[in-house]
């Protein structure tokens, strides 16, 4: 069995553990993300926490992420670079159950001037804008929100912790898109993606380090 995993066999870690462990989307999407946020919160790094969602799972991921973090004390803000209606399954429903958990969430269709001005203040920016199964250059506007955060890190002091991987990168590749999130930690889930042993990803990973969902390893072993 590999260390390392491409995006179908990531796919099927998540359909077997569904389809043949009994386990259902919103409790791996909901130990991903609590996982990821008590990584976060020990970071030994102070002020607000940005978290940029897109639209599918990853952003999911990032709404738990906040959820957690808010519970423990922390102080996220969340920018979702999609309209609400277009969330769909598992990260529609935590979405809507942020709602409700007094976590600033502001939706933009473009990194508007808000956006950056948060960002100069952040002590943390969370990349869960795309998953692993996301190919070929990042689309409006998430390409240019990855600019944004890029063009920040440069003269602000905030880490970047992407989620599963950074945002722009082939998970099966590592080669980098154009603009691909150059990240300080990537929390990547169950194994580390193949492409991350390719060198022309290593400048975008950071730290990675593996975040486990709650299957047993003989979803894995399958898969």
């Amino acid at each position: 069995m590999s260390f390392f995993l491409s995006r179908e066999e990531s796919r099927r870690v998540d359909r077997i553990a569904i389809e043949q462990f009994g386990f259902s989307g919103l409790v791996l999407m909901e130990n991903a993300g609590r996982g990821c946020a008590e990584f976060i919160r020990s970071f030994p790094v102070e002020g607000p926490i940005s978290i940029c969602c897109g639209k599918g799972n990853n952003g999911g991921d990032g709404f738990v992420i906040a959820r957690f973090l808010k519970i423990f004390g922390r102080s996220p803000n969340v920018f979702l670079f999609a309209d609400p209606f277009e969330l769909r399954g598992d990260a529609k429903t935590n979405y809507e159950i942020l709602t409700r958990c007094d976590v600033p969430i502001h939706v933009l269709s473009e990194p508007e001037e808000e956006f950056v001005e948060e960002l100069k203040d952040s002590g943390i920016v969370v990349d869960a804008l795309l998953g692993t199964g996301a190919t070929g250059p990042p689309r409006k506007p998430i390409d240019s929100v990855i600019r944004s955060i890029n063009a920040a890190r440069k003269v602000h002091d905030f880490h970047v912790v992407a989620i599963d991987l950074p945002s722009g990168l082939d998970a099966d590749t590592g080669t980098p898109n154009d603009p691909t999130i150059r990240a300080d930690t990537t929390l990547t889930f169950v194994r580390p993606k193949k492409g991350f042993l390719q060198p022309v990803a290593v400048p975008f990973l950071g730290n990675v380090e593996t975040i486990g969902i709650g299957v047993p390893e003989e979803v894995v072993k399958k898969a």
